[in-house]
């Protein structure tokens, strides 16, 4: 569907983040915004598992390695 554009270290670096503001947010009983701001976790879960992001696509980024023919 998407083409990949993040690399191995990238991915690992956005789940890692994400799931540690995931947990984080849910080991937090906190309120008011910074407590709901940790749901920000997801985006970089989800682009993490998913190996693409919108905004790199936008701007032309990649950090997935080129493949050798």
């Amino acid at each position: 569907m998407f083409t990949t554009n993040e690399g191995t270290v990238d991915r690992a670096l956005r789940i890692i983040v994400g799931l540690a503001l995931l947990v984080w947010f849910f080991a937090d009983q906190g309120a008011g915004f910074w407590h709901y701001a940790k749901l920000i976790g997801i985006l970089p879960l989800v682009t993490g598992v998913v190996g693409t992001c919108p905004l790199y696509s936008i701007l032309g980024i990649s950090t997935c390695p080129m493949k050798r023919v």
